[in-house]
């Protein structure tokens, strides 16, 4: 008899979302297992879809659900989208979720932690939490100045964790934190993300952005959000046009708040940059292939709390890599393994300017 697997998440593809492109994966890994699958996500569509396919011995049931897009630029309106998200999708699911074995969520929407626990009194299956990015941690990291609600949002956070029975985690950075939290390591195991697609060898470039023409190019893609470090390249990049070669032009293919703020900086100052808008997920493989390097930055007090899933489509893709961020990220532990012999894998430390301009001379030999 099929072990059934719900798995709940957020954005699936066609959308942009990166847990949403791993879901897939994971689904049909488990479907090839002989497992009857239901994922249930988000579209940005109108209407709820219902998809069936079959999967080796296993199935594979997509569930799609009409939600909103998340306003980032409001707290209070990124909590009540989270809150209703989070409710929608358990309640449209629960009949799903009532005759699964076992159920799989991730950190993405966030809180979902907060539901399923409780829910899981009546319920009574198996969790099995994936870790995304580690909520409220993440809020926590991105203030100045603490806060009394936030620090008990995380003390009830770490209690309802040791009421799931299974985690999977992506880095070995969050192995350890969750052995910090008290999580018994026969709980854990490490589940690492494949890349976002399978790279061939025989990908055919996308065109490059017409202001970048001549330049070597650096390309950031995805998500450049407040985990993401920016003046530390912003400084370096400006230098490196104003007193270095200037031979790197930079692609911002990417969303969110961090790439806001660059691309204005480099505009004020008269530098080369491009900026586009996330690729569609077929032409992700000849995206990664296009530049000459690719751009990873975190701050450092996000290591474990967040692994940029960019990463193994970076590493994969055979350019060249430069990471501005800690060694303690499983970042740095995923590039040294899987860097190939011609490829160059460039780390420096936030705030090491002069790293970085070294790295973008180097980078633009």
């Amino acid at each position: 008899m099929m072990t059934k697997l719900v798995y709940l998440c957020d954005w699936l593809p066609p959308d942009f979302g990166a847990v949403g492109q791993y879901a897939v994966m994971h689904c049909r890994d488990r479907a090839a297992l002989g497992y009857d699958v239901t994922l249930v996500g988000l579209t940005s569509r109108n209407e709820a879809s219902l998809t069936e396919e079959a999967v080796g011995p296993g199935t594979v049931r997509t569930l799609r659900l009409p939600a909103p897009p998340l306003d980032r630029a409001s707290l209070g309106r990124r909590l009540a989208w989270t809150v209703r998200t989070n409710a929608m999708l358990i309640s449209r699911a629960w009949k799903y979720l009532s005759a699964a074995d076992e159920i799989l969520f991730t950190g993405s929407p966030p809180f979902l932690l907060h539901f399923l626990v409780p829910l899981n009194v009546v319920l009574r299956k198996k969790l099995i939490y994936r870790i995304a990015d580690f909520h409220p941690e993440c809020l926590i990291a991105s203030r100045t100045t603490p806060s009394k609600v936030l620090d008990a949002a995380l003390a009830l956070t770490i209690w309802l964790r040791r009421r799931v029975q299974m985690f999977e985690a992506s880095g070995e950075d969050q192995v350890r934190l969750l052995r910090r939290y008290g999580i018994p390591a026969d709980n854990i195991v490490l589940k690492r993300d494949p890349p976002p697609v399978e790279l061939t060898g025989d990908e055919v470039p996308l065109a490059v952005p017409a202001e970048l023409t001549g330049k070597k190019i650096l390309l950031y893609s995805g998500n450049w959000g407040v985990a993401h470090e920016t003046d530390t390249f912003i400084d370096a990049y400006i230098r490196h046009h104003r007193s270095g070669s200037g031979t790197v032009g930079l692609w911002l293919n990417a969303i969110g708040a961090g790439a806001d703020v660059v691309e204005q900086r480099l505009k004020d100052e008269g530098l080369p940059v491009a900026r586009g808008r996330p690729v569609p997920f077929g032409d992700l493989g000849r995206l990664l292939v296009t530049p000459d390097a690719h751009l990873i930055t975190l701050r450092d007090g996000f290591v474990a709390y967040v692994i940029p899933s960019k990463t193994y489509g970076c590493i994969a893709s055979g350019r060249d890599v430069l990471y501005i961020g800690s060694p303690e990220s499983d970042v740095d532990l995923i590039c040294r393994e899987g860097q190939r012999e011609d490829q160059r894998y460039i780390r420096t430390d936030v705030g090491d300017t002069d790293a970085v301009f070294r790295a973008l001379e180097t980078l633009g030999a």
